[in-house]
């Protein structure tokens, strides 16, 4: 089954449930962390650096990258962006 998406949001919500499992795990864990944070998370340090990503491998991604990883670069700016103003 081939998937496209025509907006970044349509794909936010197609992954939604997988982000929501690793919310809920990283909460068992004691780490608060939103669905949103952990998407931007792998938007700028996972996904960026990948192309052809299937909505598998989104979701794989999302569910076995390490809670501890995710929640210690949470809101800080992805290293190879350009921080000029």
């Amino acid at each position: 089954m081939d998937f496209n998406f025509k907006s970044v949001e349509e794909l936010y919500a197609r992954l939604l449930p997988a982000l929501k499992t690793k919310k809920n795990e990283m909460k068992t864990l004691k780490m608060l962390i939103s669905e949103i944070d952990i998407w931007h998370y792998f938007c700028e340090n996972v996904w960026n650096k990948k192309n052809g990503l299937t909505i598998g491998e989104m979701v794989d991604d999302i569910l076995n990258t390490d809670s501890i990883d995710i929640y210690l670069k949470k809101g800080k700016p992805n290293e190879n962006k350009d921080n000029r103003k």
